[in-house]
């Protein structure tokens, strides 16, 4: 992956920033009925900002996201952009889900950031093959319970 120096007026930058946050109550229906519209919005308001999603996966439960963002805004100001004005879009198109999700709020509060340097490919190829990893630990970690209370066959 080129490492691309942005420029300002009076600056060149190159700030990357791996943030990953979550629907209210981790919601995973719901979730997959608005996956198609979340890459349109997020891209809008990222070109609103100026900046440039280098790497990105909505999971069931969860967003991954790595962000070019301009050294004039800060993390918190454009999560904040992110989420509320994403909610705002999401309700406008989404109708319904008013009635699950009260007060217009879709995303939980808080987020994770990390600011990346020199490993910038290192996260992007974990953010694109997460979901297979999870797919795979979950096959390996299901399972098979037996009933407690099954005292075996019966007799006669």
């Amino acid at each position: 992956m080129a490492q691309k120096a942005y420029s300002l007026s009076h600056a060149k930058w190159m700030c990357r920033h791996h943030v990953v946050f979550t629907p209210k109550r981790r919601r995973k229906v719901v979730y997959n009925q608005v996956r198609a519209d979340l890459g349109e919005i997020f891209r809008k308001l990222c070109r609103y900002k100026g900046m440039e999603i280098i790497e990105g996966h909505l999971m069931p439960d969860h967003v991954h996201m790595l962000l070019a963002i301009p050294p004039k805004y800060s993390v918190s100001s454009v999560m904040g952009c992110l989420k509320g004005k994403s909610s705002l879009m999401i309700f406008d198109r989404h109708a319904n889900m008013r009635y699950k999700f009260g007060n217009r709020k879709f995303w939980a509060e808080g987020y994770y950031v990390s600011t990346v340097g020199l490993n910038e490919a290192t996260i992007a190829k974990y953010i694109r093959e997460q979901e297979k990893a999870d797919i795979a630990l979950d096959r390996l970690s299901v399972k098979e319970y037996e009933d407690p209370f099954d005292r075996g066959p019966k007799r006669k």
